[in-house]
């Protein structure tokens, strides 16, 4: 992706969205494994496939539907990722975290972020949601590596706050106010598409992680490059704590999301 070149790039994404929809999204939702149904509940929504929009990869992860879905939710107008893009499926960098660029463009300054994951902390358990405090990248890249896209944001984007402690205590009152049991902790994103050896699972919470899994970091970063606030929440569906590792498949996994 010619990063000298996005501002128009994304321009003309931007464009052919609009042509779609005369909604204005102000917040930018990306659906992870098995959380997919969440935009089936958009209120007066425009669906579009990535193959349509220009600049927009293929999703080839099991179950992402791939497609734009803008529409209202719980009063709030919302541009919604029904699936994701990987950088295992072969993508760059910059073509996973292209979208967020997008957003950017469309006026949106706020992204909540989902994945499904393996939980690393001994007091987790599957179907518990994580509210991502802070993460490490263990991809081996940065969707940031190369020419700088200035009109995004600065070479060396500040990563000190990556998730809002703002959308956190908010997203923390609520949960409390609703009675819905959340953790809390550090998310480590890997390259994939093997889940881990035991061996992994042990080194990872050593380095500090509470969950591991195969997305969202990217994401992350180009938000914050873009000045996007984010908000970050996992689904734990499997546990890589010692004594509780199972085989799993990703089938397993979209079910407990």
């Amino acid at each position: 992706m010619d990063m000298k070149n996005l501002d128009a790039l994304t321009l003309e994404s931007v464009e052919y969205i609009k042509t779609k929809t005369d909604l204005t999204p102000e917040i930018g939702l990306v659906l992870g494994s098995g959380l997919g149904g969440l935009a089936d509940q958009l209120e007066d929504a425009s669906v579009i496939p990535y193959e349509e929009i220009p600049h927009f990869v293929k999703s080839t992860a099991p179950e992402h539907k791939g497609q734009l879905v803008i529409g209202r939710l719980s009063g709030k107008t919302v541009l919604c990722m029904q699936g994701r893009f990987h950088y295992y499926e072969g993508y760059s960098m910059q073509q996973v975290t292209y979208p967020i660029r997008v957003m950017k463009k469309m006026g949106i300054r706020t992204v909540i972020l989902t994945n499904a994951c393996g939980g690393l902390d001994t007091s987790f358990e599957p179907g518990d949601l994580m509210v991502v405090r802070d993460h490490v990248n263990f991809t081996g890249d940065n969707p940031l590596r190369g020419a700088n896209a200035d009109g995004f944001g600065p070479r060396f984007p500040d990563m000190s706050e990556a998730y809002s402690k703002e959308l956190i205590d908010k997203a923390l009152e609520i949960a409390k106010e609703k009675g819905i049991k959340v953790q809390q902790g550090v998310y480590i994103g890997t390259q994939g598409p093997t889940f881990e050896t035991p061996a992994e699972y042990k080194m990872f919470h050593i380095l500090g992680a509470d969950a591991v899994g195969m997305s969202t970091v990217p994401e992350v970063i180009v938000a914050n490059h873009c000045g996007i606030k984010v908000f970050g929440v996992s689904v734990i569906t499997d546990l890589g704590v010692e004594g509780k590792i199972v085989e799993v498949s990703h089938e397993e996994v979209q079910k407990a999301a």
